[in-house]
């Protein structure tokens, strides 16, 4: 990326009031709910003639799920207009959400002509959940303000965004596009570099190609598999990630014991995938990771924290008796 060399928006992340979203599917119909719902106005603009109907019938649907979250003060459907071309939707836009197709050539012409549309400076972002954007930016007359912004489906519940540029992206667009999502309610990683499937979605890939291996071989059903996650791991990680889930299977030793005890069996032909070579420098790495993550927190702290949100996801989950709860 480049270091920043020109002002980037006019507004700043925290004021911003009007929003566009460009391309209205699922992913863009979720970010529509998900700005709606924060006390944006929103314009949108999909090319498919039956977008606006099912634009807010996917709103409508999403709108008692975002009230039992909680509503920002003015949040209304009401704020929502779809325009009929693009231009018009980022004509007054002070930040622009792209979420087309996943086509390279349509996500690169697309961009090139929101990048001619949306008024000078304003970040422009793309929920591509693959391409790089410097592979998407090749033909902007200005492509240091066009930056990915990755959500998870859908937009309007799960909080995580995954921030990057590309090569040719001003620094500056990354760190503003980052702040406008924080107070947009979003949960944000700002990536320092582009990584192929970003973050998320690379592990998601890993666990999906094992349970995919599993099924083609008849090692486990696909209903084994979604209970293997659901009543197991999937428990734990929603409280705190898969590094610092295997720093606690360490005991008092925390990770640097886990990986002397389990370290072996990445060799073990259990994974389809291949595994990386558990070097010197990929240990100390993991160690010194999972200790920053940890926040000064100890064994025993993250232990009682894990047991404590496990609970909570039992019992939000209805698998746990409501009435049993002591508090």
């Amino acid at each position: 990326m480049t270091s920043p060399t020109s002002p980037i928006s006019p507004t700043t992340p925290e004021n911003v009031q009007r929003v566009a979203c460009v391309g209205a599917g699922v992913i863009g119909g979720g970010w529509v709910a998900h700005f709606l719902a924060r006390g944006y106005d929103v314009t949108a603009w999909d090319p498919a003639p039956d977008a606006e109907s099912r634009l807010r019938r996917l709103v409508d649907a999403a709108w008692p799920a975002l009230t039992r979250l909680g509503l920002a003060d003015g949040a209304s459907r009401d704020r929502l207009t779809v325009a009929p071309t693009l231009e018009l939707a980022v004509a007054d836009a002070e930040f622009v959400q792209e979420s087309a197709p996943e086509k390279l050539d349509l996500k690169r012409d697309l961009l090139t002509r929101l990048d001619a549309a949306t008024p000078p400076g304003v970040v422009i972002a793309s929920s591509t959940s693959g391409y790089p954007m410097t592979d998407m930016q090749t033909t902007a007359a200005d492509p240091s303000r066009l930056v990915v912004g990755h959500p998870f489906n859908p937009p309007y519940l799960i909080p995580l965004v995954e921030v990057v540029g590309g090569e040719r992206t001003d620094a500056a667009a990354v760190a503003w596009a980052s702040r406008f999502y924080e107070a947009a309610g979003k949960s944000v990683i700002t990536m320092d570099r582009e990584v192929p499937g970003f973050i998320a979605n690379r592990l998601q890939e890993a666990l999906w190609r094992e349970a995919l291996h599993m099924v083609a071989n008849g090692e486990a059903t696909v209903r084994d598999i979604d209970a293997s996650i659901t009543e197991g791991p999937g428990l734990r990680w929603a409280v705190m990630g898969p590094m610092l889930t295997f720093a606690l299977a360490g005991g008092e030793g925390g990770m640097a014991h886990m990986l002397d005890h389990f370290g072996p069996s990445l060799k073990s032909p259990w994974t389809r995938l291949e595994a990386p070579e558990l070097d010197r420098e990929l240990y100390d790495a993991v160690v010194a990771g999972c200790d920053e993550a940890a926040d000064g927190r100890t064994i025993a702290e993250l232990v009682a924290e894990r047991d404590r949100g496990v609970i909570d996801v039992l019992r939000a989950t209805g698998r746990l008796d409501r009435e049993a709860d002591p508090r």
